[in-house]
């Protein structure tokens, strides 16, 4: 049994850690993608996780199966084609810790996983279904996700979905906003940021205005809304809650996100309630050690290897 089963980009994250005098840089390769870093998460608070990937055939795509299989992800689903090369993301980071992503994926590997390469029955064993928009960008993995999406609706997963809009991997804007709403008319759950709610709906809102927005729109039971280092709130139909986060010396915030994501579906699975009956108190005591996992995982580099343990995390929140 799983309690989290998700599909998506597992790649390298070449991250800048110093530039020369002519502006070139010297880069830091480490495994990346928000599915497996939302499992890392998930895998590091205690539930057990399985990923439906593709990577090369290569170096980087072994390295990657291996970091995953020693967070504790189980990578049965994931395929290594020697037709394809591992996707490669370039992280540029200014003073804040904050990042810009350029790509290396004309095609990437993550983009041609087929629905054929899927074991469907692991989904009949899984609670939740995890997916993003990137795989939403290119065929075949498109079509694969969507299948995969449908499947796990019908076998009774709750379905959670994060747009993570990354421009750079879309021809066309309108195909990205598309796609994005065909992922929030099918969630149970949703985790969005702020940046996001903006593009989709065109709108500057708080994040109680957004949270309203989805459960306004969408039949969903659980909403994550984050907003960078002000924190993030969390909300069901009976209550909601806001939580700032503690003060980090931040390096890289890549992966902060889905670790925030990863450390909340970890506190709800824990609790062994359904996200619709956690009262306000309960929704406290999870966005305070979600927005402090989060935290402190930007002051370190990249994302999966950046979850921080769950003493560290309690000792941070006193």
């Amino acid at each position: 049994m799983y309690d989290v089963i998700s599909i998506g980009e597992v790649l390298i994250d070449f991250t800048t850690v110093s530039v020369d005098e002519m502006g070139f840089p010297t880069i830091a390769a480490r495994a990346g993608g928000a599915p497996c870093t939302f499992l890392a998460a998930l895998a590091k608070y205690g539930a057990k996780t399985y990923i439906y990937a593709k990577v090369g055939d290569d170096m980087f795509g072994k390295l990657l199966v291996n970091a995953m299989k020693n967070v504790g992800i189980d990578t049965s689903g994931v395929v290594l084609d020697p037709d394809v090369f591992t996707t490669l993301a370039f992280v540029e980071i200014d003073k804040l810790g904050d990042r810009s992503f350029s790509f290396a994926r004309k095609p990437g590997a993550d983009t041609c996983l087929r629905i054929d390469e899927l074991d469907l029955s692991c989904i009949d064993k899984s609670k939740i279904f995890y997916f993003d928009t990137l795989p939403l960008s290119e065929e075949p993995s498109k079509t694969t996700t969507k299948k995969a999406v449908e499947y796990a609706k019908n076998a009774g997963n709750l379905i959670l979905f994060d747009p993570n809009y990354r421009p750079a991997l879309w021809k066309c804007e309108n195909d990205a906003k598309e796609q994005s709403l065909w992922g929030l008319e099918r969630a149970d759950i949703i985790k969005i940021s702020d940046e996001e709610v903006e593009f989709i709906t065109g709108k500057t809102l708080s994040p109680k205005e957004a949270a309203d927005w989805l459960f306004d729109e969408y039949d969903i039971k659980f909403a994550m809304v984050t907003s960078g280092a002000k924190g993030a709130l969390l909300q069901n139909k009976k209550a909601f809650v806001n939580a700032e986060c503690p003060p980090v010396s931040p390096i890289d915030t890549t992966g902060a996100g889905d670790i925030f994501a990863g450390s909340v579906i970890s506190r709800v699975i824990k609790l062994g309630k359904d996200f619709e009956d956690l009262d306000e108190i309960e929704l406290k005591d999870i966005v305070k050690f979600a927005v402090t996992a989060a935290s402190l995982s930007t002051e370190k580099y990249s994302g999966m290897s950046s979850v921080p343990c769950e003493s560290l995390v309690y000792e941070k929140m006193g």
